[in-house]
C-alpha cells in the first residue's frame, strides 16, 4: 500500500497511512517541516492504518513529536505505539545519562559468581589431567613401534615449524644483538672497556637471548598454528571422526606435533646464536673497528664451556612447553569459532609466560650449581 502524510492544520490531525519505507523519508520530511512552521496547540497523530516499515521514516516521526512536546505542543497518539520508538526513547535517555546505573550484585550473585569461576577453573585443570594422561600413555604405545611414531607427519611438521621460521628467527636475533651490541658499547666507553662489549654479546646471546627470542617467537607463529589448526579440526567434528575409526587422535594429531617441536628447537636455537654472534661482531667491527680475528679471540676468552650448552638444554624443554599448551588448547576448542579465536590468544599468551617463567627456574637452577 502506497504510503500518504497529510496534516489538517483546522482539525490540528496528522493522518499516516500505508507503509512507510526509506523512499518516502522525503514525503514525511516535507509534511513535518510544514507542521514544525506552524504547530497546533494540540496535535492528534493517526496511526491506526500506518506501518513504520524503515527505521528512517520512524525516526523522524518520533524526533518531530519529541520536538512539538519540547515547544508545549500536546500530542496524542491513535493507534499502536510503533516499536522503533521504544528503541528511540532509550537511545535519548542514554544522550541525557538518564539510565539507570545497574545495582550492585547482591552477596548471593558474588557467591554464585565465585562459584561459576572455580567451577571452570576446576574443569580446565581436569581437563589438562586428562590431556597428559592421555598422551603419556599414547606415547609410551607409540615408542614400541616405529611405523606408530609417524615419521613422516614428524617430518613435515619439523618442516613447517623449523625450516620455514628460519629466516624470521635470524633475522629477530641479529637485530637483537646489534641493539645489545650497541647499548653495551656506549655504556662501556666511559670506562675504557669498550673490548668487554664482547663478553656482553657472547653471554648474553649463548645463555639467555639466543633461546629465549626463538621460544618466544615460535610460540607466537607454531603454538597459535598448533591451536588453530586442532581447534577448527574439533569444530569440523574430524577428531571424533579419528575415533570413530579406531585411531587415537593424541597419537596422530598430538604426539607428531610435540615430538616435531622438542627436536627442531635446539636447531632453531644454534641458528639464533649464530646470528647473534655474527650481529655482535658486525656492530663491534663497525663500531669499536675491531677485527674479525680479534672478536674471535676474544670470544674464545669470554665464553666458558658451559655457555653454549646452559642456553641450548632449555630449548626443548621450551619446545615441549610451547607443544602442550598449542594442542591442549587447540582440544578444548568447542561450540563456536569465537571460542576458536579465544583459545588461539590464550595458547600463545600462555606459552610465553611458560617460556619465560621456566627460563626463569632454569637461571636459579644454574645458579645454585654454578653452572
Amino acid at each position: 500500500m502506497q504510503f500518504t502524510a497529510q496534516f489538517d492544520r483546522v482539525a490540528g490531525r496528522l493522518e499516516l497511512a500505508g507503509e512507510a519505507r526509506m523512499e518516502d523519508a522525503p514525503a514525511l520530511a516535507r509534511v513535518l517541516g510544514e507542521l514544525r512552521g506552524a504547530p497546533p496547540a494540540e496535535l492528534q497523530v493517526d496511526l491506526a492504518r500506518v506501518e513504520l516499515r524503515d527505521i528512517g521514516p520512524a525516526w523522524l516521526l518520533h524526533d518531530a513529536i519529541a520536538d512539538l512536546r519540547t515547544a508545549g505542543v500536546r500530542v496524542g497518539l491513535d493507534g499502536a505505539v510503533p516499536e522503533h520508538f521504544a528503541y528511540f526513547d532509550a537511545l535519548r535517555a542514554r544522550e541525557a545519562g538518564s539510565w539507570a546505573r545497574a545495582a550492585a550484585p547482591s552477596v548471593v550473585e558474588r557467591l554464585a559468581d565465585f562459584g561459576r569461576g572455580l567451577e571452570a577453573r576446576g574443569r580446565s585443570w581436569y581437563e589438562a589431567l586428562v590431556y597428559g594422561g592421555r598422551l603419556i600413555a599414547s606415547a609410551s604405545i607409540a615408542w614400541h613401534s616405529v611405523k606408530r611414531l609417524r615419521l613422516p607427519s614428524v617430518v613435515r611438521h619439523m618442516h613447517e615449524t623449523g625450516v620455514q621460521a628460519i629466516p624470521i628467527v635470524a633475522v629477530i636475533a641479529l637485530l637483537i644483538s646489534v641493539i645489545s651490541a650497541y647499548i653495551g658499547a656506549q655504556q662501556l666507553r666511559p670506562f675504557g672497556a669498550e673490548i668487554f662489549t664482547v663478553d656482553l654479546v657472547a653471554i648474553g646471546v649463548l645463555r639467555e637471548l639466543g633461546v629465549l627470542l626463538t621460544a618466544i617467537m615460535v610460540a607466537g607463529r607454531t603454538g597459535s598454528a598448533y591451536a588453530a589448526e586442532l581447534g577448527v579440526m574439533k569444530l569440523n567434528d574430524e577428531v571424533d571422526a579419528l575415533e570413530s575409526m579406531g585411531m587415537d587422535p593424541y597419537e596422530v594429531l598430538v604426539l607428531p606435533r610435540v615430538l616435531a617441536l622438542v627436536l627442531v628447537m635446539p636447531l632453531l636455537t644454534v641458528v639464533a646464536d649464530a646470528m647473534g654472534l655474527a650481529g655482535g661482531a658486525l656492530l663491534t667491527s663497525y663500531l669499536l673497528d675491531l677485527p674479525w680475528s680479534q672478536f674471535v679471540m676474544r670470544l674464545d676468552a669470554a665464553i666458558a664451556p658451559t655457555t653454549f650448552w646452559a642456553g641450548l638444554v632449555k630449548a626443548p624443554v621450551f619446545g615441549l612447553l610451547i607443544a602442550l599448551t598449542g594442542t591442549l588448547r587447540g582440544l578444548q576448542v568447542r561450540e563456536s569459532s569465537r571460542e576458536l579465536g579465544r583459545l588461539t590468544t590464550v595458547a600463545v599468551v600462555q606459552s610465553i609466560f611458560l617460556v619465560i617463567f621456566a627460563d626463569a627456574l632454569f637461571a636459579i637452577f644454574f645458579l645454585e650449581i654454578d653452572f
